[in-house]
């Protein structure tokens, strides 16, 4: 049985039997059967259907917004996910002809050398809670178009996500054998992949979760996609804006209660610079109404679960105890539980694990850089790599420091954003492949040649 324990008052909000292992062999049985027809269809009716669907779930936000908040604790002043949940299906909708054409190499009087982009089968997406819809949607709404057929494993935290995913696209018209929303425990779907059930695995998910899938496939050759942890860098260099950085870096540590993939987790500014950004960093923080997430003042909801604030207050005691400065008095509303203050700590170095382990939530530490040589050093300092942001004027040295950044993402003056256009991908403990843009259309076909000798 998946519960979801709802971080609002400890109480279970939703609990799913999990399929045997006769009934997940079963509906992956279905998922192949129903690819070959799926793919038949023109790729225009296909890019329709997925589109239908989606618009289908932004109906349904007025029920999602308060289910979200239930499940997880965001807030629901927020709004939900719709409109980024939109914004990735419709990119990849929108270059889905061009991203799958055949490219050509000869068509002659004597051959025709086309490569064909064909999709792997079926595909599994194991989708994480702290942004359900639009991370599930990464992959969904591209793997479909490109015609495979989709197994959804929606994090237990967030059972009704696949739900609601499943009853809007299937109330569109596609198939309920081509997409279908599955629970599973952890050991049948480790089953399941190191059967060769799938042509494809799309992880996001923890470090320890996606070392898990890497040896149920190994020996498989199964195509595998991990999105895993982050410790995400800011630098605010000497000509940044302040005001500019601090508000949107400070908002990139914060917000969703410091759980976003992309979130900023360590701060580095200019020497000069630094007490002011620190005096602007506490302002912001300082401001903030920790509550119920169901309360439209509300601006920082509870963590998700408490073992996931407990973490957090344990990276922070520690590097107090360290000697780190933390710089925000305990909220009235944190009960030692998922209601948890936010938190912002200087005199901090990477010898404490509140810089170098993701925390994944709200606390950032913030250290000062005597140059950009210093601050490219300890950004790189790290076992991970997913996103990194630059705060300057100058677009030539932001991209001249970007280019000596292990990461997967370079921002200039934004931070926590997930742009469909680009690549998301990361390196080092990050994980590894890539999703959205051309390349994950890429990513979830494969390359297929014809050689055809004319008479």
């Amino acid at each position: 049985m998946i519960r979801c324990i709802s971080p609002i008052d400890g109480a279970v909000y939703a609990e799913r039997p999990t399929l045997s292992a006769d009934g997940a062999h079963a509906a992956m049985a279905r998922a192949k059967a129903a690819q070959a027809d799926w793919v038949a269809r023109p790729l225009e009716d296909r890019i329709a259907l997925v589109q239908a669907g989606v618009a289908n779930v932004g109906k349904m936000n007025d029920q999602i917004v308060p289910e979200l908040a239930h499940q997880m604790g965001r807030p629901i002043r927020y709004g939900g996910e719709f409109g980024g949940f939109d914004e990735r299906a419709s990119y990849m909708a929108n270059i889905a002809k061009d991203a799958l054409a055949d490219i050509e190499v000869e068509d002659s009087n004597s051959f025709r050398r086309v490569i064909k982009r064909v999709p792997h089968g079926v595909v599994l997406v194991v989708a994480p809670w702290n942004y359900p819809y639009m991370t599930a949607i990464n992959t969904v709404a591209p793997a479909l178009i490109a015609g495979n057929t989709v197994m959804l494993k929606h994090a237990s935290q967030t059972p009704l996500v696949g739900e609601r995913m499943a009853q809007a696209f299937h109330a569109a018209g596609i198939p309920e054998d081509v997409f279908q929303n599955i629970f599973l425990d952890h050991q049948t779907t480790s089953d399941l992949i190191a059967a060769r059930s799938f042509g494809f695995v799309n992880f996001t998910g923890s470090v320890s979760g996606g070392q898990a899938i890497e040896r149920a496939a190994a020996g498989t050759f199964t195509g595998i996609g991990l999105e895993l942890g982050g410790k995400d860098p800011g630098y605010v260099c000497d000509d940044a804006d302040l005001d500019a950085a601090a508000d949107t870096l400070i908002d990139g540590a914060m917000f969703n209660s410091g759980q976003c993939c992309c979130g900023i987790e360590r701060i580095y500014v200019a020497e000069q610079h630094f007490d002011a950004f620190v005096e602007k960093a506490v302002t912001i923080v300082r401001g903030y109404k920790l509550g119920n997430p169901l309360d439209p003042d509300t601006t920082l909801g509870p963590m998700a679960h408490k073992r996931f604030a407990d973490e957090v207050r344990a990276q922070t005691t520690e590097a107090i105890a360290d000697g780190a400065t933390a710089h925000i008095e305990p909220f009235p509303e944190d009960d030692g539980g998922a209601y948890l203050t936010p938190q912002i700590l200087t005199n901090v170095t990477h010898d404490m694990r509140v810089m170098r382990d993701e925390s994944f939530g709200p606390v950032v530490g913030i250290m000062p850089v005597r140059d950009d040589a210093e601050a490219i050093k300890l950004m790189n300092d790290s076992n991970f790599g997913l996103t990194a942001s630059i705060w300057t004027r100058e677009t030539a040295r932001a991209e001249a420091i970007a280019d000596q950044i292990e990461t997967g993402t370079v921002f200039m003056n934004r931070a926590d954003y997930l742009d469909p256009g680009l690549c998301w991908t990361g390196c080092k403990d990050t994980g590894r492949g890539g999703g959205l843009s051309v390349i994950g259309y890429h990513n979830l076909t494969r390359p297929k040649s014809f050689h055809l000798k004319k008479a």
